[in-house]
């Protein structure tokens, strides 16, 4: 392959490279194996003959989304080995994408995790289709379905979706208002304010991955998930803080002890109160999002 063929696909790769993280990871929840995928892609795009390539976009995606699916298909038999809950890796995002509501729910910690219900192929298929808008002849193409078929997927998986979305969409005014009322009361150690702010039935979903301290399961309840939160706090011998931060397209909090971060927090809000608690503290989960914070703390 020639120099200018090679210029010529990289500059169209790094021109789609966004998109592409962005489709691997929502089909992922896992920035780390997102960048596995698009060096894949990369490897194999180098050696495509351009000049047949009608548009080149549209065979990025698809050659994105059939490496997606391979590391999917080996991720969910780690999954089913997995310490504890999962939570997608957590993604520090610009504040422009929690404007951008369609998109910032597509990414949120809520939504991933509804997606991690549907098949491999139901997942392509929901996240092409609904965050990205590709065609049902593209998709066909990428996961080597017919578009009849693919038709039918994408409606079973939209139909699924639905069923465990939160039925309103909040604004990010709104989120940032319930995630400040809680990181004042963890602040202060207020346990009425912590309750005032949670809704009765929220759910804390934490993620340690078998190598931090974590709840093992799913703790449903105010008084229940007041009672963790102040368990932990007393146990904390280092001086805690907590930070605001956009992660997955939605305000959220970074957790810091002694300086060092220790968790992520992402929440679901429903009627002006969280609903949802979602604490990643697996160490390999927060690499990225530790590098990234650390460059604009020096």
């Amino acid at each position: 392959m020639s120099d200018h063929t090679t210029n010529a696909a990289t500059e169209t790769f790094l021109a789609h490279r966004n998109l592409l993280f962005t489709v691997a990871y929502e089909m992922l929840g896992s920035a780390a194996d997102a960048e596995d995928v698009l060096q894949e892609t990369w490897l194999r795009w180098v050696k495509v003959d351009l000049g047949q390539v009608r548009d080149q976009r549209a065979y990025l995606v698809r050659m994105t989304t059939r490496q997606s699916l391979n590391r999917l298909r080996t991720m969910k038999r780690r999954r089913e080995v997995y310490v504890g809950s999962w939570l997608p890796e957590p993604l520090l995002t610009t504040p422009d994408v929690a404007e951008d509501v369609e998109l910032a729910e597509s990414v949120s910690m809520a939504l991933m995790l509804v997606l991690e219900t549907l098949s491999p192929t139901e997942r392509a298929v929901f996240v092409l289709r609904e965050a990205f808008d590709v065609t049902y002849d593209e998709i066909a193409a990428a996961v080597n379905k017919s578009p009849a078929a693919v038709r039918q997927i994408a409606h079973r998986a939209r139909q699924r979706v639905d069923a465990r979305r939160p039925r309103v969409a909040v604004s990010p005014g709104e989120t940032r208002a319930a995630l400040e009322s809680f990181r004042r009361a963890i602040d202060a150690r207020d346990l009425q304010g912590l309750l005032d702010v949670l809704a009765p039935d929220v759910v804390l979903v934490a993620d340690g991955g078998g190598v931090k301290q974590a709840v093992p399961r799913p703790i449903i309840g105010a008084d229940k998930v007041v009672r963790v939160f102040f368990s932990g706090l007393r146990k904390a011998d280092v001086p805690l803080s907590v930070d605001p931060a956009v992660v997955n397209g939605n305000p959220a909090l970074l957790v810091r002890l002694d300086g060092e971060l220790d968790g992520v927090i992402a929440i679901r809000v429903e009627s002006a109160r969280i609903a949802g608690l979602y604490y990643v503290r697996n160490p390999e989960k927060l690499t990225r999002i530790a590098s990234e914070t650390a460059l604009t703390l020096h």
